[in-house]
C-alpha cells in the first residue's frame, strides 16, 4: 500500500497509508499524542505504582517509526528513572530507511543525542536485545500480533495499533486476551482508543478498565490493569 510523509497537528510528520487515509499517529500531533498517552499515562503510572520494581519490562504493539521508543528512552532519562528498562518492539511491516530519513521528530524533541539513539535503534538487527544506552535495551521483534505468545512477561504495554476502523480484528477480544496473558500481575496497557466496544473487550478478558482524559483533539483515552 502507498505510504507518505504528512504533517500533524504539533508540526511533527508521520506516516500515512494512504489506501486507508489512516496514519501511524494522531493527526492533532505524533509527539504530543506518544508523550500523553503512553509515557504520561503509561510509563510515569507503572513507575509510581510500583517503587519496588528493579527493571521495568515494556512490549510495543506497533514499533512502527520508534517514536514510543525513543521518547520513552529520552522520558527515562530526563526523570532520572533509575529502572533498567527492557524494551520489545512488535512491527509486522518495518518502516523503510528513505520513510524515516523523511521524518522530522528531532525539530520538536530537544535533547542532544536524540538523533544518534534514534539511527541506533533502527540500525540493530531485528530479534535479538541491544542496549541502546546504559539503562535502555531493545529488541525489535518482526510478527504480526496475532502471533504473540508472551506469558507474564511484562509490566507495561504500548497498544499502539492501527485504528478499529481499519484494522478491527486487533481489537477484539482474542487480541486482548494475548495481552492480559503477556502482563504480569497488576501490568498495565494504555492505548489511545476509547471505543466502548474496545473496553468491553478489555474487561471481558479480566482487565479493569479506566477512562482517561486523551491527548489533545480526543476527549478520552483508555488505561487498562491485570488483576
Amino acid at each position: 500500500m502507498e505510504r507518505k510523509i504528512v504533517k500533524t497537528g504539533d508540526g511533527s510528520t508521520t506516516i500515512q497509508i494512504t489506501e486507508w487515509n489512516e496514519q501511524y499517529h494522531s493527526m492533532h500531533g505524533a509527539v504530543q499524542e506518544a508523550q500523553h498517552v503512553f509515557l504520561k499515562m503509561g510509563l510515569d503510572y507503572i513507575v509510581t505504582q510500583n517503587p519496588h520494581l528493579t527493571e521495568l519490562n515494556i512490549l510495543e504493539i506497533g514499533f512502527g517509526t520508534g517514536l514510543n521508543a525513543l521518547l520513552t528512552l529520552i522520558h527515562a532519562q530526563e526523570q532520572m528513572i533509575a529502572l533498567p528498562i527492557k524494551y520489545e518492539g512488535v512491527e509486522a511491516y518495518p518502516v523503510l530507511k528513505n520513510e524515516l530519513d523523511q521524518l522530522n521528530y528531532f525539530e520538536l524533541i530537544d535533547f542532544n543525542t536524540a538523533p544518534e539513539l534514534f539511527e541506533k535503534m533502527h540500525n540493530t538487527a531485528w530479534e535479538h536485545a541491544v542496549a541502546i544506552s546504559p539503562i535502555f535495551s531493545l529488541k525489535k521483534r518482526k510478527q504480526t500480533f496475532e502471533t504473540i505468545v508472551d506469558k507474564n512477561a511484562h509490566h507495561l504495554i504500548y497498544f499502539d495499533a492501527f485504528g478499529a476502523r481499519v484494522q478491527p480484528e486487533l481489537w477484539e477480544q482474542p487480541i486482548f486476551q494475548k495481552m492480559y496473558d503477556a502482563l504480569s500481575q497488576n501490568g498495565v496497557l494504555v492505548t489511545y482508543a476509547a471505543k466502548g466496544s474496545v473496553r468491553r473487550a478489555m474487561q471481558a478478558v479480566g482487565f479493569k478498565v479506566e477512562r482517561l482524559p486523551g491527548p489533545p483533539g480526543k476527549r478520552e483515552m483508555l488505561r487498562a490493569v491485570k488483576i
